[in-house]
């Protein structure tokens, strides 16, 4: 077998129990992605899926300025419970906008500007994520319909709009604290998430 046969699919052993790795590389962006998933995915209910996208400060640091590390880690732990799930990891950090935008913009919210303005005011767009990539992984996966652990409307639209049926978007809400409600609030008030505080 040559280096080129050798497949990015492993085991991954973590605290929610072992998952399968798998690496998809987007070749528009160089960039790589993941795909965690548990168990037997081919039975007729809707696959439970955790679209997340890449967030250095919130899943590696803990930061508290977001909810995002609690969001993995919840997601992780809700399709070990199911038994079987999907967790799709996307390297679209600072919601599409990259580390070093991001911290720009936490920058300009030290200062006072909410997570919506301080994009805008870097000439940058609110939310530059795209789900294309998304709904290729699932279709790779063999996955058609989903229950998105989500309290984001526009990655149910664009899932749907790039085939991928939701059947129901199940709320993810942790990790809400004092550093991050105005966060959240932003995400509700400006950007139309579901969070019920």
């Amino acid at each position: 077998m040559s280096i080129d046969e050798v497949p990015s699919v492993a085991k991954l052993p973590t605290e929610h129990g072992e998952f399968i790795i798998r690496i998809f590389h987007e070749s528009a962006t160089g960039l790589d992605h993941v795909a965690l998933t548990m168990g037997d995915m081919t039975g007729p209910d809707p696959v439970l899926v955790r679209v997340h996208s890449e967030c250095l400060t919130g899943d590696a640091f803990g930061s508290l300025r977001c909810d995002c590390g609690p969001q993995l880690d919840a997601a992780l732990k809700a399709i070990a419970e199911k038994g079987w799930g999907v967790v799709l990891y996307l390297r679209q950090e600072g919601r599409g906008i990259g580390l070093h935008a991001k911290i720009k913009a936490y920058h300009l919210q030290d200062k006072g500007a909410d997570t919506l303005d301080a994009n805008l005011m870097l000439g940058l767009p609110a939310d530059a994520r795209n789900y294309r990539i998304a709904s290729t992984m699932l279709n790779s996966l063999g996955v058609s319909e989903v229950c998105l652990l989500s309290n984001n409307p526009d990655k149910v639209s664009q899932l749907e709009d790039h085939g991928i049926k939701v059947a129901e978007m199940m709320p993810l809400i942790v990790g809400v604290g004092s550093e991050n409600r105005e966060y959240l609030e932003t995400k509700v008030q400006r950007m139309g998430h579901e969070i019920e505080f």
